[in-house]
């Protein structure tokens, strides 16, 4: 059973950046694998997907809210999948989950109800507190 590991939360003021790793127990095949957060009192949403071609490239999906501010990145050699966060605001305070799954980077892109799609994997989560 292949785990996913989210590391790099934590606590920064506004304007400030993070940047969160989620490492995978062993490399597996996915189809799109990206983060999700949940800010306290709130749905789970999409932040950030990535879908690889392969040699061929890949393709990037992020909500509006975080466009621009976040980039997902991958290294397969590594089995890793990162978050670089920029330009932080106290509204992106919230738990962090790393999840790989065939739906997900439609989740992401139509901003849909993570809770009625099945994803293959999730990870426990990261906690990231912005400050004002």
């Amino acid at each position: 059973q292949v785990r996913l590991v989210e590391s790099g939360g934590g606590s920064v003021q506004a304007g400030g950046s993070l940047r969160l790793s989620c490492q995978a127990s062993e490399a597996f095949s996915y189809n799109c694998i990206g983060w999700f957060r949940q800010a306290p009192g709130s749905k789970r949403e999409g932040v950030a997907a990535i879908y690889s071609y392969g040699a061929s490239g890949s393709s990037t999906y992020y909500p509006g809210s975080v466009k621009g501010r976040f980039t997902i990145s991958q290294d397969n050699a590594k089995n890793s999948v990162y978050l670089q966060m920029n330009s932080l605001k106290a509204e992106d305070t919230g738990m962090y989950y790393c999840a790989a799954g065939q739906p997900l980077c439609t989740v992401v892109e139509r901003r849909l109800d993570p809770s009625q799609y099945k994803m293959d994997y999730w990870g426990n989560g990261t906690l990231v507190t912005i400050s004002s």
